[in-house]
């Protein structure tokens, strides 16, 4: 058998790919038979990635952890302020989570919506 291993679309370095790829997308729209999405269609390939991508649980705790350093200055609420809750974690260790109590417990009843949903 000889070998191909250099030769084809596939073995190209990714910027060589992308730029012919980039041409085949402007000749399909030039010609008109390019395939736009619909509200619709792009709605439905939104909600199968979102599902898809929490499937990763690691993954969600990574994006909730980056949100609430986002959302919150980078740093944690000090106790005593009005909307935060203490809550202890495995460790023993005492945690101040920002939220009113009724926020984390709408969120709760969420996430149990969820839960079920998958059964």
């Amino acid at each position: 058998m000889s070998d191909t291993s250099k030769r084809g679309f596939a073995s190209m370095d990714e910027d060589k790919q992308r730029e012919i790829a980039s041409k085949g997308g402007h000749a399909a729209h030039e010609k008109g038979t390019a395939h736009e999405f619909t509200p619709e269609e792009a709605r439905e390939a939104g909600r199968k990635g979102g599902e898809t991508v929490s499937q990763d649980r690691e993954h969600m705790a990574e994006i909730g952890r980056e949100g609430g350093k986002h959302s919150h200055g980078g740093g944690r609420k000090k106790e005593g302020s009005e909307d935060t809750e203490e809550i202890q974690d495995s460790g023993e260790e005492k945690k101040t989570l920002g939220g009113t109590s009724e926020q984390h417990a709408e969120a709760g009843r969420q996430s149990q919506k969820n839960k079920n949903k998958k059964k």
